[in-house]
């Protein structure tokens, strides 16, 4: 207690009863929530697995363990439930899957694994895709299930109507057939337990745990409220702690009135405010204050530091996205040459597509970097095959896994055996695995020739082997096996190309990830399972996937919740960028949100923040000429020094320098550091639009593609540039490098 102010100590010591704790940025409330989990430990004698505390990410979950390790000790640490929403969930549901007719061995389905059953779904029931695409439907099937509304519940209207119902009925039926869950599924279903007040799986449920922690309450939809708000009914200890100005997520869902209308549920909840910012510099303290104050709706909280005031805040003016990414990378040199690592610094922006240009300029100078949120390592067409196989031999019901690998590595099973079998499955009601058997004694005109069903049938005899492997080897002996006795791994040795070598590494990457989770279940007194392994990898978000290699973070600054750097650039602070579309009072509620986005921005700064606001960008296609953006008139003039390489905009006489609008001259460029074999400069090498308006024409892995010489091929990765640079694959030409302006989409 003696290292904690007294608002935090107020907030440590609460023993019953509901609590609500405001947590500024950078106000130690990660410290708050472990010392109050220690507390309840050591003074109040509750056992840890009778303690539930949730976050959002793995990243905040890990360090939220490694903490009470310290605080508590392992034994105390290992049998707390702590973790993000979705793997708690997932755990329970392991428990309680006989209530929603799941198996103990379902799968967790991604977004690419949702999307190819909702389109099967839509061509049964022959909606034209056109008229219903399936991202767009299912974005809005997801809306429904963060409201807790099942197809029963639907209320029809221009958003959602008859046809859309119907195929969010049979998706969820297309789902428990396969024994899989999608993202939204593992929060729903152990809410629908907890809120049953008539059966005995809600009655134990609602009596495992007697404390209940949420972080980040702010970014909680209305089911996760729902589901934390039943955990805690019986003993009301629900305590939550958020930040209001740090909501920023309702575009998947969050609802910011579930912390500002907490007191209204919980009238006799304890109130705490933390307001000492422990993180960074009086003059980024006061500039992030100074932004979220206009904010039309907030509790009000005066954010303050006792830290030195610091640098000013350097707000930048530049011609265009060109020039703000060499004054970014020749600044990030700087920052480099004054003993800043490289770890220590990120460049934020705010749609995904902004970073084109910033990886471009980091590439031709030679500075190593990691992009968060483009092409996760999961992703990757190999990986995910290896992860499809693992998922199909420990649930042979998962249509989705059997469609993607049934014809990897090729064996002859083409598109209309595939169409037959898909027939075959819908007739008999059940999995595609399960009629593959019928199909294959199948008789009559419509029957496969025999050459189908022996490769077929091989297939089903290939998955039933493995099946038997399964049984007596451990989950990273078993993917060894899959590559083997699929001709995976020799396939790609045969290929011998650049590519095929990046993709073995890849492979024994994931041969790596396997033994590790295979070692933390041992420590953990777990016995390691295909599921377990499989669950663990289907929860990692961005974030999660960030290394602390000596490497310059770019990311959105949606991605950098949470984080936090010494030095901060801030990219594209102009109106149509940041606040996003030129958002005006008859879109409040969202010009609001992006108050706060740049409040959280800014706040992620330690020591050091740099603004950049450019005359003119090019986004989407589009070159427009811009102002800045009025969070910039928000700025204090005393924390802030305002400078333009722009003539007529205030620009100053600059010193000689190898660029002429920097206005720090960098060191003398260094030899680029020496980098071990195999180790990746770049993380992250496709991009994905996913701000655009504009889904069509998006350059993606798996997108199909023309070129005159070659003909029609499939995208294998996407690189940066302008324009970007496409690895793809033709038929009899094999993978070809090339730019993308030399392809045209089939």
């Amino acid at each position: 207690m003696a290292e904690l102010n007294l608002a935090q100590r107020e907030a440590v010591a609460h023993e019953r009863g509901p609590l609500l704790v405001f947590a500024g940025a950078g106000s130690g409330k990660t410290r708050v929530i472990t010392y109050r989990i220690g507390n309840l430990l050591a003074e109040h004698g509750v056992p840890p697995y009778r303690i539930l505390a949730v976050t959002f990410t793995n990243k905040a979950a890990g360090e939220m363990r490694s903490r009470l390790t310290t605080i508590a000790g392992d034994d105390m640490a290992r049998d707390l439930w702590a973790g993000t929403f979705h793997s708690v969930c997932a755990r329970l549901l392991r428990r309680y899957h006989d209530e929603v007719g799941l198996g103990r061995d379902y799968v967790i389905y991604d977004d690419s694994d949702q999307k190819a059953m909702l389109g099967r779904v839509l061509k049964d029931l022959r909606l034209n895709d056109r008229e219903y695409p399936p991202k767009l439907v299912l974005s809005r099937i997801n809306r429904q299930k963060r409201e807790g509304i099942l197809p029963a519940d639907v209320e029809i209207d221009r958003n959602f109507d008859e046809a859309m119902r119907e195929a969010y009925e049979k998706y969820q039926a297309a789902l428990l057939r396969a024994n899989a869950v999608d993202f939204e599924d593992l929060i729903v279903h152990v809410m629908r337990i907890a809120e049953n007040k008539t059966s005995q799986a809600g009655e134990e449920l609602r009596s495992r745990f007697r404390h209940v922690l949420v972080d980040e309450f702010q970014d909680t939809n209305a089911v996760q409220y729902r589901l934390v708000r039943a955990l805690a009914l019986p003993e009301r200890n629900l305590a939550v702690v958020g930040d209001d100005d740090q909501s920023i997520y309702s575009w998947r869902g969050a609802d910011v009135r579930n912390i500002l209308g907490f007191r209204e549920d919980f009238p006799d909840a304890t109130i705490v405010k933390l307001e000492q910012n422990y993180r960074s510099t009086k003059n980024i303290v006061g500039s992030a204050l100074a932004i979220i104050k206009s904010a039309r709706s907030r509790e009000p909280k005066n954010l303050w530091t006792d830290s030195p005031s610091g640098d000013r805040v350097r707000v930048r003016h530049v011609k265009d996205e060109r020039e703000e990414a060499l004054f970014v990378v020749n600044q990030v040199r700087a920052e480099l040459a004054r003993g800043v690592e490289a770890n220590e610094i990120a460049v934020f922006y705010r749609v995904h597509a902004q970073s084109r240009v910033l990886e471009e300029t980091f590439r031709v100078e030679n500075l190593p970097y990691q992009i968060v949120g483009g092409m996760k390592f999961f992703e990757r067409a190999e990986v995910k095959d290896l992860v499809a196989y693992l998922r199909l031999v420990d649930n042979p019901r998962s249509d989705a896994d059997l469609l993607r690998i049934v014809n990897v590595p090729a064996r002859g099973i083409g598109d209309r055996t595939v169409d037959a079998l898909l027939k075959e499955a819908s007739h008999r009601a059940t999995s595609l695995f399960d009629a593959i058997e019928p199909l294959t004694h199948s008789s009559g005109l419509d029957a496969l020739k025999p050459a189908a069903k022996k490769k077929l049938a091989g297939f089903a005899h290939l998955i039933a082997e493995l099946r038997a492997e399964a049984r007596r080897v451990t989950p990273h002996e078993l993917a060894g096996k899959v590559l083997e006795m699929t001709g995976y791994r020799e396939q790609l040795r045969k290929d011998d190309t650049a590519e095929s070598d990046a993709r073995l590494e890849n492979l024994e990457e994931l041969m790596g990830s396997i033994a590790e989770y295979e070692r933390d279940a041992h420590e953990a007194g777990e016995t390691p399972t295909i599921s377990g392994y499989v669950e663990r990898v289907s929860l990692v978000a961005d974030v999660d996937a960030m290394k602390d290699a000596p490497k310059v973070t770019l990311m959105t600054v949606h991605s950098a919740k949470g984080l936090e750097f010494r030095s901060v650039f801030l990219t594209g602070m102009e109106e149509e960028t940041f606040p996003y579309k030129g958002l005006d009072s008859d879109h409040a509620d969202e010009l609001d949100e992006e108050r706060r986005l740049a409040y959280v921005a800014v706040t992620r700064a330690r020591e050091r923040l740099f603004i950049t606001h450019a005359m003119m960008r090019t986004l989407f296609g589009r070159t427009q000429y811009l102002v800045a953006s009025r969070f910039l008139s928000d700025l204090p003039d005393d924390a802030v020094v305002r400078e333009s390489s722009v003539l007529g905009f205030g620009a100053r006489p600059l010193a000689p320098a190898r660029s002429p609008w920097e206005f720090d001259a960098p060191p003398p460029r260094r030899a680029a550091p020496a980098l071990a074999p195999g180790e990746r400069v770049v993380d992250y090498e496709a991009f994905d639009d996913v701000d655009s308006d504009d889904s069509s024409g998006v350059l993606r892995p798996g997108v199909k593609v023309f070129h005159k010489r070659f003909g029609a091929g499939v995208v294998k990765s996407v690189e940066g540039g302008a324009p970007p640079t496409v690895v793809a694959h033709f038929p009899g030409f094999g993978a070809r490098k090339l730019r993308a302006d030399y392809l045209s989409f089939e």
